[in-house]
């Protein structure tokens, strides 16, 4: 017998999922006409070389197809339309009028390929069980047709036929079958990976607005605290002492030009420059600002060195600050600096808007394991403690800074007056 004809076409055809439909409605309904459009040309094709085939004359001891004969053929060939929807049940319909031609005295290789198709769909598509099953009703009926004409057969080549072509079968459905769930597994994760990585970017693009928002927050916060409080002491002491009110018009000068600084050394870097642009031009809209440094733009982020500029203005503002540094002081992370110089700079500026004038301390310690920064206040005899405070924005804001670095952050009024705010960041 002969049963290699058209099977490397029907091998090279993909099978109905049983996994989740593809997420593109368009895509789905492409592969569906796609698939329908190759059952239907495989069911043609296979029944009208089937046809051909039996035009031919047939082996010894088999009869000529006729009427009857080409009908079956025709409906063995007919049958394959459903096999992506129904593997088991097409099988079993071709598998059982391929019985039915041979047991009309029919030459048996003339519908030998459709059961054979439906075996590797069948294999391909469904459990080892039920596919091993379809191969032993393929073998057996090999064999039956090999009894039907035992004068003009020779019963090893049968034997050895009827095992063979539908094993081969069985084994490349099963390795087809394997190969498509793994594509539709690879293109599942493909899509989870896409929707992962638009995800993390969402989140990114959130974290970042929640840092520039922190940034201005304590950028804002404090060198308004101070002009607010450097404004009314000159407005109040301008009749008596002129002296003192320049001073602290100078502060207030000093203190804005500090602020402008590091919001448009904040904004710049969210703004697109003359690298970013694709034609390497600047915006036609912006205006120069001749006072402004192009260094300055890119400064790093302001750290434990300038802790004494801070200091200096908040003493400026009414506050006695005093600075304490123990341990050997070490280059910490420039994250970790700015960390650090953003409690301390939040911790002063509840100070001025919640103490009124008293005097602080800021304590920074270098241990083995960790940098642990103390501000604590006086405060005043007229101030009573806010026990809002702790849970406030601005605290907040601190500890979300101090988490990102494993550290922690606590903050809340002193047993023997005043306020503390502690930092402790691990090294």
């Amino acid at each position: 017998m002969h049963a290699g004809f058209g099977l490397r076409e029907a091998l090279a055809e993909g099978h109905p999922s049983r996994s989740q439909s593809r997420p593109w409605s368009w895509t789905r309904s492409w592969s569906r006409y796609r698939s329908l459009a190759v059952d239907s040309g495989l069911a043609l094709g296979y029944a009208g070389a089937g046809l051909l085939l039996g035009r031919e004359q047939p082996p010894a001891g088999w009869q000529p197809l006729d009427e009857l004969g080409a009908v079956l053929t025709v409906l063995v060939g007919l049958a394959l339309l459903a096999r992506r929807i129904a593997p088991v049940a097409v099988f079993a319909t071709s598998s059982a009028l391929w019985i039915v031609f041979i047991a009309c005295g029919y030459w048996p290789v003339v519908n030998s390929m459709p059961p054979l198709l439906g075996l590797y769909t069948v294999a391909a598509t469904r459990s080892l069980r039920t596919s091993a099953g379809c191969a032993v009703v393929v073998t057996g009926t090999w064999v039956y047709a090999g009894l039907g004409n035992p004068e003009n057969s020779s019963m090893p080549t049968v034997l050895a036929q009827a095992v063979l072509f539908p094993a081969v079968v069985f084994v490349v459905g099963r390795g087809s079958g394997r190969l498509a769930q793994r594509n539709r597994q690879f293109a599942e994760l493909t899509f989870q990976l896409r929707a992962q990585q638009e995800e993390n970017a969402r989140r990114a693009l959130t974290e970042e607005r929640v840092r520039i928002a922190r940034e201005l927050h304590d950028v804002v916060a404090h060198h308004m605290s101070v002009i607010s409080l450097q404004a009314g002491m000159a407005s109040y002491v301008f009749p008596t002492d002129p002296a003192a009110s320049r001073r602290a018009l100078d502060t207030i000068a000093a203190t804005s030009r500090e602020a402008l600084e590091e919001m448009r050394r904040m904004l710049d870097l969210l703004r697109v420059g003359r690298e970013d642009r694709p034609d390497g031009r600047t915006d036609p809209d912006a205006v120069p600002d001749p006072d402004a440094d192009l260094d300055d733009a890119y400064a790093p982020a302001p750290g434990l060195e300038l802790l004494d500029r801070l200091l200096d203005r908040v003493r400026d503002a009414g506050v006695h600050v005093t600075m304490e540094v123990a341990g050997t002081p070490t280059r910490l992370p420039q994250g970790m600096e700015l960390c650090a110089y953003r409690v301390i700079q939040e911790a002063l500026t509840n100070v001025l808007k919640h103490a009124g004038p008293t005097s602080a301390a800021v304590t920074l310690r270098y241990e083995s394991r960790a940098v642990v920064v103390t501000v604590t206040d006086e405060g005043s005899g007229a101030f009573r403690t806010n026990p809002v405070l702790a849970p406030g924005l601005g605290v907040i804001g601190m500890r979300e800074r101090a988490k990102v670095y494993g550290g922690s952050v606590t903050a809340g009024p002193r047993t023997l007056g005043g306020f503390e705010v502690r930092l402790v960041l691990p090294r």
